[in-house]
C-alpha cells in the first residue's frame, strides 16, 4: 500500500508529464537522491565540498525550479526530489518513467550505503535518458557503477556531485551554445587561478608563498 504523500507525488508527476509544456519552461536537469541525509553531498554545505547545486547555480547560472507550472526566469533550470529505491520504489519508478515526458534532458542520481541502487534503477527505467550516478560514500561506488553490459550509466567518484552537474551541463551544451560558453568561461577561470598561483609561488618562493597564502588562512 502506497502512503498518501507518496501517491500524491506520483500523481503529480504523471499529471505534469501529460501537460507537454515547451522545453524552455521545463527543467533540463533532474536531481534525485535516496534520502535527505544525502543532501549535504548532493547540494554542498555542512562542511562538505561544493555540490551539484553550487555548480549549477553559482557557476553556470541555473535556477532551481520548484513549481513545474511556474518556471523561473532563468533559461536553464533543475529540480530536486528525494526518491528512495528501497522505501518508495513506486515513486522512483514514476519519476524515471515520466522524466523525459516532463521535459528533462539528463538526470543526476545520488545514493549512499552498500546498496546504492537508486542511480542504477533510475538509469534502467529512464533509458535512453542519460543518468549520472553519484556514490554518496566510498562504499557506494561499486553498487553505483556495477551495471551490466547494455545497461549504461555515467558515474563520478564518491561525493563529487559537483562534477556530476558539470557533466550534465556538458551534455546539454551540445545543443545550447549559451551553456557551452558558460562552461568554457568556468574552465578558463580555473586555468587563470592555476596560472596566478604558479606565478606567485615562483616569484615569492616557497616561504613567501606560504606566508602569503597559508598563514593568512589560519
Amino acid at each position: 500500500m502506497t502512503a498518501d504523500s507518496v501517491q500524491s507525488l506520483i500523481d503529480q508527476l504523471h499529471e505534469e508529464a501529460a501537460l507537454d509544456l515547451p522545453d524552455a519552461e521545463t527543467p533540463e536537469v533532474g536531481i534525485v537522491m535516496g534520502s535527505d541525509s544525502d543532501l549535504p553531498t548532493m547540494a554542498g554545505g555542512k562542511g562538505k565540498r561544493p555540490g551539484a547545486h553550487a555548480a549549477l547555480v553559482e557557476e553556470l547560472g541555473f535556477a532551481e525550479q520548484t513549481d513545474y507550472r511556474d518556471p523561473p526566469e532563468a533559461r536553464f533550470t533543475f529540480e530536486t526530489f528525494v526518491v528512495s529505491a528501497h522505501r518508495t520504489p513506486e515513486l522512483m519508478t514514476a519519476y524515471a518513467e515520466t522524466a523525459e515526458a516532463r521535459g528533462l534532458d539528463v538526470l543526476i542520481a545520488g545514493a549512499g550505503g552498500k546498496s546504492a541502487d537508486l542511480p542504477n534503477m533510475t538509469a534502467s527505467i529512464a533509458y535512453p535518458l542519460p543518468v549520472i550516478g553519484v556514490p554518496v560514500q566510498e562504499k557506494s561506488v561499486d553498487s553505483v557503477i556495477g551495471m551490466p553490459q547494455g545497461a549504461p550509466i555515467t558515474a563520478v567518484d564518491a561525493g563529487k556531485s559537483f562534477n556530476a552537474a558539470l557533466t550534465a551541463a556538458q551534455i546539454l551544451a551540445r545543443e545550447h551554445g549559451q551553456l557551452r560558453e558558460r562552461l568554457v568561461a568556468y574552465h578558463q577561470d580555473l586555468q587563470e587561478d592555476v596560472g596566478e598561483v604558479s606565478r606567485d609561488l615562483h616569484e615569492l618562493g616557497t616561504p613567501g608563498f606560504k606566508a602569503a597564502y597559508w598563514d593568512s588562512e589560519t
